[in-house]
């Protein structure tokens, strides 16, 4: 089909009058990059009816080329800083410094207590209290980290699971306060259980009433927060774990349909629940090859929302994703390394078309960022947007033979995965066989012996070495923070309202154990009188359990 077919000529002059309407500034169909013109969007002379049905247009089923018809040349992608560390109070003034660089959204990183929902008192939280990210107890942690910054102006991620109901009760309480209401609030929870179980193991629940949470809220929010993302569908853990590119694709993927499905089963809508479906993805350093990991994905998505429910309207098979560079990628020897390899897995994502970004630092394999690193790694992604060139044009890659090949491969790839895994009776009895597990392990272990073996050279490790005498600066956590986190603890706990929290956790524990309640309620209840996070997950262990994992 050429230029001139009418199908062809048809979306060109609709997809021109969006971008003209919604950003009269970008009017030329041409930017000037250099001196040099650059067409907004480049088509092969020739376009047959498979290169439509597989690769097609921007913004268009099934979206191997993008998401949005204008991609960066509308906006760029939301540059993120994922950040947390010590107490709220601190945590709090590493936001405002990075939105004051020009951050546009924000990215929180919990401690490992609040992960597994402990409070900082608790004995199993004893030495890692604010350690890898911020520790948030109860809603007085939550007002002091987002105090000075406006939720109905500013996206906000939380990386948060198991407990991911209690942190969204208390981040929309802390609007409330502001003044701002649950419909007007945006950002993600990443709420995505099923990788934790085999990837990443910050659990407390087993499989079944982890789900039953998750569906919670998607029904809520569609009711009452329909901003706000409620699920964000995480290959990134996966690819940490050692996964391959294909493996990372097929198993977020199959992790994806498993909620939905779930989803559909307890009663709701596709297209109530599914535009509010996010994804993370992990960038690695093959910088290729993660281009194409992310076309197959887009596609792989949409055909399957189709083929498996039917999905016709755009919100409901479009992927829409975030990505982080590889922290597995980052080495401990010559850390400005990591700058080089950070620089190349951020290019690698903006390529393949991510809706959100966060860049690691030079230092994290020693320790939490300085601020000179964080803003090292926010100015990464601020000079691709503004001076690689990049952004200029939509799809720059498409018409790679080599791209498309890579593409169609790792999608064949990942959907046979994908079948193997309906064989063995989905998602949930793959975590309880092993099966999931097993496979990432394989990958690593293969890719483990590479290095070893000296076939895969990773720089500064097994190949070009040097003496490292110069010290590197490092972030390190007060050990005091404990102390001030749980005396700060103990001293909500002795001034709210006794009745109230004995009241709120009793009709807590009554509606979980009701199991066609919603508990998203009387969870925020909980919240606004100031129980505390470890509160509310024991009454949900004593109705729930506990899940232990495989045992070998």
């Amino acid at each position: 089909m050429s230029k001139d077919h009418p199908s062809y000529t048809k979306w060109q002059e609709q997809e021109l009058a969006r971008v003209l309407g919604r950003f009269p500034e970008r009017k030329a169909p041409f930017t000037f990059h250099g001196g040099r013109e650059v067409p907004r969007l480049s088509l092969p002379e020739q376009i047959d009816d498979d290169y439509l049905e597989r690769t097609g247009f921007p913004g268009r089923f099934p979206y191997t080329r993008g998401v949005q018809p204008t991609m960066y040349r509308g906006r760029f992608w939301t540059m993120r800083q994922y950040a947390g560390f010590s107490t709220a109070a601190a945590s709090n003034e590493r936001y405002r410094y990075l939105l004051d660089q020009g951050q546009t959204g924000l990215s929180i990183a919990f401690d490992l207590p609040t992960q597994i929902g402990y409070d900082s008192d608790d004995v199993m939280s004893l030495g890692e209290v604010g350690k890898v990210g911020v520790a948030i107890d109860t809603l007085a942690d939550m007002e002091i980290l987002f105090d000075q910054i406006p939720l109905d102006k500013i996206s906000t991620s939380m990386t948060i699971n198991s407990p991911a109901m209690v942190l969204l009760a208390m981040y929309i309480v802390v609007a409330e306060k502001q003044g701002v209401r649950a419909d007007a609030i945006m950002g993600t929870i990443q709420n995505d259980i099923l990788k934790e179980y085999v990837a990443r193991g910050t659990y407390i629940f087993p499989p079944k009433p982890s789900l039953r949470l998750i569906t919670n809220i998607f029904q809520w929010c569609a009711a009452n927060a329909p901003k706000f993302n409620t699920i964000s569908i995480s290959g990134y853990h996966i690819r940490e774990a050692g996964s391959t590119a294909a493996e990372e694709v097929a198993f977020t993927l199959a992790n994806g349909l498993t909620y939905v499905q779930t989803a559909l089963d307890a009663g709701l809508q596709l297209e109530v629940f599914a535009p509010r479906l996010a994804f993370f993805f992990n960038a690695s350093s093959n910088l290729l090859e993660e281009v194409a990991k992310f076309r197959a994905a887009r596609r792989l998505w949409a055909l399957m929302m189709r083929e498996k429910f039917g999905a016709t309207k755009p919100a409901t098979t479009m992927l829409r994703f975030h990505t982080q560079t590889a922290g597995n990628t980052l080495t401990a020897q010559q850390v400005d390394n990591n700058i080089v390899r950070v620089t190349i897995q951020a290019l690698a994502a903006v390529l393949g078309g991510t809706q959100s970004l966060h860049t690691n630092s030079r230092d994290e394999a020693l320790s939490l960022p300085t601020e000179d690193s964080v803003r090292t790694a926010l100015r990464t992604q601020q000079i691709i947007a503004h001076e690689s060139g990049v952004a200029d044009t939509v799809d720059p890659l498409a018409g790679s033979f080599y791209i498309e090949q890579l593409t169609d491969t790792i999608e064949q790839e990942a959907r046979e995965l994908i079948e193997r895994v309906d064989e063995f009776g989905g998602v949930v009895e793959c975590i309880e066989n092993g099966f999931i597990a097993s496979r990432i392990e394989d990958s690593a272990y293969q890719y483990q012996q590479e290095i070893e073996a000296g076939e895969r050279v990773i720089v500064g490790v097994n190949e070009f070495q040097v003496d490292e005498n110069v010290a590197v600066p490092v972030l390190r956590v007060d050990p005091a923070v404990e102390d001030e986190q749980v005396s700060r603890l103990k001293a909500i706990k002795a001034e709210r309202d006794q009745d109230a929290v004995r009241k709120a956790l009793t009709v807590l524990e009554t509606t979980a154990r009701t199991e066609e309640a919603n508990l998203m309620e009387p969870v925020i209840d909980a919240v606004r009188c100031y129980c505390s996070l470890g509160e509310i997950c024991n009454v949900l262990r004593s109705v729930f359990g506990e899940y232990r994992g495989r045992q070998w």
